[in-house]
């Protein structure tokens, strides 16, 4: 069979616009005499659409589309995801559907059966399981997470089930979210899968940013022996015409060519941050405190990828206790990248603050951290100048290090729309700005090679309130990806137990912190957002 798969960007809520998407592709699919054409789950109403299937009229706005669309399924096989209504299941009255449409009709349907409800998936609040999975003639339909049984654990598996009903060929129609590894872990997961079966599976899935979750595409075949047969591109739009079976003896799934850890990083935080401009409507134009140091430069160079060096504004902003090379950094990093860099100095703002101080508390000669946070503070207001008088949005540079322990400051350098580096660990920081200055420096290797400070205090070094960030990220990742409290986390070396358990305890302490901070776009598997729900007030300290 002469297959069309559509990877396609839609915008979650742009109902005519995501039909649009559907009915260029399909028009294309049939161009190139292809007999089907194969598109991710809900590509109408993108995902994921949250409480808008709450809304009164969406539902009915979406299969209004869908009407609209089975007209144009004419001399061709089309199968896309969309939410249909069913009889009413525990209060629930919508279904995550696979619709197979053929000669200007909807020919079958067939919901999706596993519902994650984990991490970052909320799917049994809306929709209900399907319970029966029957082939259409000779083809499987199923929704993302279907294919996932073994993976995670359910008592039930749809494609084995397709495939012992007579099925030869299973579609997967997905919208599954991305995180550094994934699209390998999805072609090890797939080629298992059709092997066990013994039946080719064609998996569409979405590419683009919502809100935090970033979706890398990466379509492909497997056929019935578990090898890949065809690949398509991550973190972009892609159309291709693929035979089912194919001619290609195809490749193991380890063996199909793949971006390494940081060319990923950059690639999905680059398409996360162009997607949630693009998609708002806002404005192209983007504000970044640079301090001169490795957050700032990252985030800085991030963002010219994602939106253009002409989009882009740099302000340093020098305090009492800033260093003259981190001004100089700030300044060739925007030579560098040939962004707008403005200085701005923060000095007459803060001694007019050391004076307020001084009515509120007394004369005193160090103010400790209020006289600390204050410098931040005044910077996120100078940053929110820009924002408000020039509308742009300010991107927020902390990284997952720092939010885990709360080594930011509240209403200073957590100001912001976005926060690009709030799931990326320090040490990849440190890695994107290498990989940055792959073929020319882009990152000053100054703001590389010195050692991380904040600068609020006279010789102040990140070292001076947290452990190295080599030991500070290896507990936060047994602590956070690993799921696991104080009394199982195993001391890295250079540190022991204890200080471990003082780790893991700050990052509890902390939530409160990243409660009130922009929204992080995901990179990992367990991201600090709507996937990770942990309790602001509770007293629980052991494992």
């Amino acid at each position: 069979m002469r297959i069309a798969i559509a990877q396609i960007d839609p915008t979650v809520g742009d109902l005519s616009g995501n039909r649009a998407r559907v009915e260029a592709a399909v028009q294309r699919a049939r161009e190139a005499g292809a007999e089907l054409c194969v598109l991710p789950e809900l590509c109408l109403t993108g995902y994921p659409p949250m409480d808008l299937l709450e809304r009164a009229g969406f539902v009915r706005d979406q299969l209004r589309e869908l009407e609209a669309l089975e007209a144009s399924a004419r001399g061709i096989d089309v199968a896309l995801g969309a939410v249909l209504p069913v009889p009413a299941q525990d209060g629930k009255r919508l279904a995550n559907s696979a619709v197979l449409l053929r000669d200007g009709a909807r020919v079958a349907v067939q919901a999706k059966t596993l519902l994650p409800t984990y991490d970052v998936f909320d799917e049994n609040r809306y929709f209900v399981a399907a319970t029966e999975r029957r082939p259409v003639g000779k083809l499987g339909l199923t929704v993302c997470e279907d294919a996932w049984s073994a993976e995670i654990g359910y008592g039930r598996d749809p494609v084995g089930e397709l495939a012992g009903a007579g099925a030869e060929l299973v579609l997967n129609l997905s919208a599954s979210p991305w995180h550094v590894g994934k699209p390998a872990e999805r072609r090890r997961l797939f080629g298992a899968l059709a092997a066990r079966h013994g039946v080719p599976i064609v998996f569409a899935n979405q590419v683009g940013g919502n809100d935090e979750l970033i979706f890398d595409g990466g379509s492909f075949v497997v056929d019935a022996s578990g090898r890949i047969t065809a690949q398509l591109p991550l973190f972009e739009e892609a159309f291709e015409i693929v035979e089912v079976p194919s001619l290609d003896p195809g490749r193991l799934p380890d063996d199909v060519p793949e971006l390494d850890r940081t060319a990923q990083l950059e690639a999905g935080l680059v398409l996360g941050i162009r997607d949630y401009f693009r998609k708002q409507g806002l404005p192209p134009g983007a504000v970044i405190g640079l301090s001169g140091g490795i957050d700032s430069a990252v985030t800085a160079h991030l963002a010219v990828l994602a939106l253009g060096r002409e989009q882009v504004l740099g302000i340093a902003m020098p305090g009492p206790f800033s260093s003259e090379h981190s001004v100089d950094d700030a300044l060739a990093l925007g030579e560098n990248l040939g962004i707008e860099v403005r200085k701005v100095d923060i000095g007459d703002v803060y001694a007019a603050y050391r004076r307020v101080f001084a009515s509120l508390f007394g004369e005193q000669e160090d103010y400790g951290l209020a006289q600390q946070n204050i410098q931040s503070r005044i910077r996120g207001a100078t940053l929110m100048a820009a924002s408000n008088r020039e509308n742009r949005l300010v991107l927020a540079t902390g990284n997952k290090s720092e939010l885990s322990v709360g080594y930011c400051t509240l209403y200073g350098d957590t100001v912001g729309g976005l926060a690009v580096l709030g799931d990326v660990y320090k040490r990849d920081v440190y890695a994107l700005a290498r990989h940055a200055n792959k073929n020319g420096e882009r990152v000053p290797e100054n703001t590389i090679d010195k050692p991380p400070s904040a600068e609020l205090a006279p010789d102040q070094l990140d070292t001076d309130d947290l452990p190295p960030y080599e030991v500070l990220d290896a507990v936060l990742e047994q602590a956070i990806e690993g799921g696991l409290g104080a009394s199982g986390i195993q001391p890295p070396a250079g540190t022991t137990a204890e200080e471990a358990t003082a780790i893991v305890r700050r990052l509890d302490r902390n939530e409160y912190k990243r409660r009130q901070s922009p929204l992080v776009l995901r990179v990992s598997e367990k991201a600090f957002g709507s996937g990770r729900r942990l309790p602001i007030v509770h007293r629980y300290s052991s494992g």
